[in-house]
């Protein structure tokens, strides 16, 4: 069964005559078409005025039911009223102090009533934006809005077009319906067209007479004075309906959240299922919506390319207001484009908006991103060319639904990230490493390193500010394992947060230095800033690659050596991956107590292979025992953190480097670690955080400095 055609009569000016068009028009279509018209009175700061007009006396409304029981399909249509013309009406509220009652629920349920049961059904919507209007209008086929040839009502009119579009209605939709459009006083059609960018889709003269003679008879002017120029000119809109129907009325399809993609089945391997029969139908018909989605957004991509020149936009502005402004056009635009590409209007104001929000997103921002950085529990994000984008959620690696247009479009977002930051990324530099304005850090890669096209890694910025607080709640440590560290921090003892990829050890960094003392001069060095101190002394360093011509590059060795130059209390280098550590270890002997860094390795004993093999590849020429004997006497702790493979993130052991043990070898000695023990029926990790019973040697000296910390920390 075919669906209502739903025509809207809106305006944010009073008396212009929408409701006494609304009337007309109904009456006037049911005597041409004898098709089925529904009207509805929506206008809830003028509530019985359209009744009264028709003499129909309404014993109870929308708001009546609703406020008396559930409401429901049979009881609406136990209050719709049979008018003599043949059309029949619906009352939304009887008394203004009822519109409380009438919200877009009550809304959507009554106008999908009507749907299936009218042909065409007419609404006065009132004269206010609100939620209630969007939910009318997400019903809309053809929005007519009521302008007079007066400056006022052109002004009102541009600004609700304005504010139409910005709600994502196409102008597509919208067309105007001139009243007393040869009003003596007024301006000419001509001017009013100039001044307005849609369609006059009818010219209603003035007709006071004959107006006025059928509201006081509270009876249709269409019927009472059928051969008036009012009624004549209500007589040709209603035919140019029923006639241009196909070109005036613009069609809905169904909700595009249910568009997702079968997350079971990998992307890469769906032609195999396909080939074998064994994906089942309705995973094939969301992949060929969601590809057809795909081409859609391309289509209106291409359009804004063409209409904006986006690529001639700024989009790494820093005027905020700016950013708004060409946002703001851009998504009047999408949703005008949009329209035009697939023809049909999103039946849903809350899939418009997401749908436009992703256009923009793509043409704008980081595209299919946006979303996922936005996520609060995301923490990683990992794009394999065009098709793939994985995350971390809560420690475990998903496949997302989401999908770039293109892996062109792909290199766009790179490049848009790095050009702020003035790095680069072609066939000659196909790696990068840069960071988001949150701070989130960035890796790219591109062809011909890249075999699967551009591969893009995020490690999102935690906009929460952790303690060792946060870490007890999450299970990562103790108290007796944060009271600790506190005290190694306070008391000055050089640490290296040591872990794999992904463990938190750069989280673990930045809450260590939350203990150091807000008198102290603190220089962090980076590649890309991650860390976030709170103390107001703190210099922020940051390396720099080469330049287009291979020259320029700043290392994290050439700004550790300018940093002893500038009276650091503190140095925190973000990670130890180079010739770097020599310099590092070297200042740590020299002074600079109470130093940290970071260091990929697997284990605390791993750690001291990794600062041997960094040492010797800085290129200095020392024997292994000397290079030894630094690290023993540089690195008082080592805190080791760990990603278990149900994701969850622990500090597994914190170990005093305890000197030399013999001529060759370093002498370690674990404090606390974790001891797993099992894991429950959710497959999460099950231990327990253990001292060794070992009291640190530097003991007293955190007492000396004032710091209490009991033995009973360290007793099994």
């Amino acid at each position: 069964m075919a669906k209502a055609k739903f025509i809207v009569f809106f305006s944010t000016k009073g008396g212009v005559g929408k409701t006494l068009l609304s009337v007309n028009l109904a009456v006037s279509l049911r005597k041409e078409s004898s098709k089925k018209v529904c009207l509805v009175d929506f206008d809830l700061q003028a509530s019985m005025d359209m009744s009264r007009m028709i003499d129909l006396h309404c014993a109870k409304s929308l708001a009546d039911i609703s406020a008396e029981k559930e409401l429901n399909q049979d009881n609406i249509h136990s209050i719709i009223t049979t008018h003599s013309s043949g059309i029949e009406f619906l009352q939304a509220a009887l008394r203004p102090n009822q519109s409380p009652h009438i919200d877009k629920k009550i809304i959507s349920l009554a106008l999908s009533s009507l749907e299936v049961k009218y042909d065409y059904v007419i609404i006065d919507a009132g004269r206010a934006f609100s939620d209630n209007l969007i939910s009318i209008l997400d019903f809309a086929n053809l929005i007519l809005m009521v302008v007079t040839p007066d400056i006022l009502s052109i002004y009102q009119t541009k600004w609700s077009l304005d504010v139409l579009q910005s709600l994502h209605f196409p102008l597509k939709m919208m067309k105007f319906v001139l009243n007393r459009s040869d009003s003596l006083g007024g301006f000419a059609w001509q001017e009013v067209k100039a001044n307005l960018p849609v369609e006059i889709l009818a010219h209603i003269p003035s007709d006071g007479r004959t107006v006025g003679l059928a509201v006081n008879r509270r009876q249709a002017a269409v019927l009472d004075s059928p051969k008036s120029r009012f009624s004549q000119s209500i007589l040709k809109l209603s035919q140019d309906i029923i006639n241009k129907g196909s070109e005036l009325f613009l069609d809905h399809i169904d909700q595009l959240e249910k568009l997702e993609l079968n997350k079971d089945i990998p992307i890469q391997h769906k032609e195999f299922w396909r080939i074998y029969g064994l994906m089942d139908a309705q995973a094939f018909e969301a992949e060929a919506k969601v590809d057809e989605l795909v081409e859609l957004k391309r289509r209106v991509h291409k359009r804004l390319i063409e209409e904006l020149n986006l690529k001639s936009l700024d989009l790494s502005l820093s005027n905020q207001k700016k950013i708004r402004e060409i946002r703001e056009k851009t998504e009047k635009a999408i949703a005008n484009a949009l329209t035009e590409e697939s023809g049909v209007l999103l039946s849903s104001f809350e899939v418009r908006k997401r749908l436009i929000k992703e256009i923009a997103d793509e043409a704008l921002e980081l595209g299919p991103l946006e979303d996922l950085i936005d996520d609060p529990e995301i923490t990683d994000i990992m794009v394999n060319g065009k098709d793939q984008i994985y995350v971390e959620r809560k420690g475990k690696i998903e496949l997302t639904s989401k999908r770039f247009l293109s892996n062109e479009q792909v290199r766009q977002i790179i490049e848009r990230i790095i050009a702020p930051l003035g790095r680069r990324i072609d066939e000659s530099s196909p790696m990068v490493d840069a960071r988001l304005a949150d701070g989130s850090r960035v890796n790219a890669i591109i062809s011909p390193l890249s075999l699967v096209g551009p591969m893009l890694t995020i490690r999102k910025f935690s906009r929460e500010v952790y303690t060792t607080d946060s870490l007890r709640k999450f299970g990562s440590l103790n108290a007796e394992m944060a009271e600790f560290i506190r005290a190694c921090v306070i008391s000055r003892k050089n640490i290296i947060v040591s872990g794999g990829t992904g463990s938190g050890k750069t989280t673990v960094l930045n809450i260590l230095s939350a203990f150091i003392p807000d008198n102290e001069r603190i220089i962090t060095i980076e590649d890309a800033a991650e860390l976030k101190l709170s103390q107001e002394h703190w210099g922020r360093l940051e390396s720099r690659p080469h330049n287009i011509e291979g020259r320029g590059a700043i290392t994290i060795r050439d700004l550790f050596r300018n940093t002893l130059r500038m009276r650091p209390d503190r140095i925190i280098i973000g990670e130890c991956r180079g010739a770097e550590t020599m310099d590092m270890l070297q200042a740590m002997n020299t002074g600079h107590d109470g130093s940290m860094t970071t260091v990929h390795a697997n284990s605390t004993q791993d750690v001291l292979s990794r600062l041997d093999s960094m040492i010797l590849m800085s290129g200095v020429e020392l024997p292994i025992r000397a290079i030894r004997e630094m690290i023993a006497s540089a690195v008082d702790v080592i805190v080791h953190t760990a990603r278990l493979f149900d994701g969850s993130r622990k500090v597994t052991q914190i170990t005093e480097i305890t000197g030399m043990k013999d001529e060759m070898h370093i002498g370690l000695q674990d404090i606390f670690s974790f001891r797993q023990t099992g894991i429950d029926s959710q497959g999460k990790v099950l231990g327990n955080f253990e001292p060794s019973g070992f009291i640190p040697t530097f003991i007293e000296e955190v007492r000396l400095r004032g710091i209490k910390l009991s033995d009973d920390v360290f007793k099994k």
